[in-house]
């Protein structure tokens, strides 16, 4: 049975959805939990502190450990005051779940800054102030588990969300860059994109809404943060019962020597097929592999 007895979490976005349960079960399963949530609408508008409150009010209830946080992630003090909360109540930190987000949904064509900064403040940034002051803590303490919720509006894309989706993407970049730095420290760091029922998806499920329910999605954000998963930089789509694994493939692809003449627009037209081909792709870890496959090919 995965246990967290001994290790301190953080899940932003606590107060409800996703949040709510992804705290729920990680108290269950013995972790001291920080609930943090601003109190916002689904927009991003107004505060309040009863959602958290509520959350760590019903983890004691069972028999868990938990504390309220209310700052903003979106700004760098608030991503910090997270942080110091979990460290000034419990002495360490083991584990964040970014989690927090707002929707600010138009068509590209009506999308202004207005709709774009914050959604990119709170999705990206907001987890990047707030993992910052987090791995600082892991590297010294030589062990760390960071999850980041990511979307298939990011990965694959939807329609009136292109401030969410690169919000999204953007966050496996993030990710991408912090397995590799955090690897050596014990760090290990991983993309869920959920499939659920909540406030953020109302709507979108028709009759089959009970099958998506938050819950369903929770134990696969616990098992990427517990001390038995060793995976990292992975991309999980999640939701419904249903556990898929997205990767990011480079094809064997077309290759001309430059010894053979430099590249030309028609040889690309030529060999279409061979630089899209699926046929042997390789799923590269870091940038250093793609110099790998190429290494071999440019010394003849």
């Amino acid at each position: 049975m995965l246990s967290f007895e001994d290790r301190v979490a953080i899940v932003t976005g606590a107060g409800g959805g996703l949040g709510r349960e992804h705290a729920l079960l990680l108290a269950a399963r013995g972790a001291a939990v920080v609930v943090n949530d601003l109190g916002g609408s689904v927009d991003g508008e107004g505060a309040s502190d009863s959602a958290a409150d509520a959350v760590v009010a019903e983890i004691e209830a069972a028999g868990g450990v938990a504390v309220a946080e209310h700052s903003s992630v979106s700004d760098p003090a608030g991503g910090a005051a997270i942080v110091q909360k979990a460290l000034d109540t419990y002495g360490r930190l083991d584990v964040v779940i970014n989690n927090a987000g707002i929707l600010r949904d138009k068509s590209f064509a009506n999308m202004d800054a207005s709709l774009l900064h914050p959604v990119l403040d709170v999705h990206l940034r907001g987890a990047f102030y707030v993992t910052r002051p987090a791995f600082a803590h892991m590297k010294e303490q030589g062990y760390g588990r960071i999850l980041f919720t990511t979307s298939g509006s990011g990965v694959m894309g939807n329609f009136g969300q292109a401030n969410y989706g690169a919000a999204k993407m953007g966050l496996v970049g993030l990710m991408n860059v912090l397995k590799v730095e955090g690897a050596k420290y014990g760090i290990r760091v991983n993309s869920m994109a959920p499939i659920a029922h909540t406030r953020m998806t109302e709507g979108l499920f028709g009759g089959i809404v009970e099958m998506f329910s938050p819950g369903q999605v929770s134990p696969a954000a616990a098992y990427l943060v517990s001390e038995q998963c060793e995976l990292t930089g992975e991309i999980w789509s999640v939701g419904g019962g249903s556990i898929s694994r997205f990767f990011i493939g480079l094809t064997d692809g077309y290759f001309k020597h430059p010894d053979d003449g430099d590249l030309t627009i028609e040889d690309v037209a030529a060999n279409l097929h061979a630089i899209r081909s699926e046929i042997d792709y390789m799923v590269p870890y870091s940038s250093q592999d793609e110099f790998a496959k190429l290494g071999p090919r440019l010394s003849r």
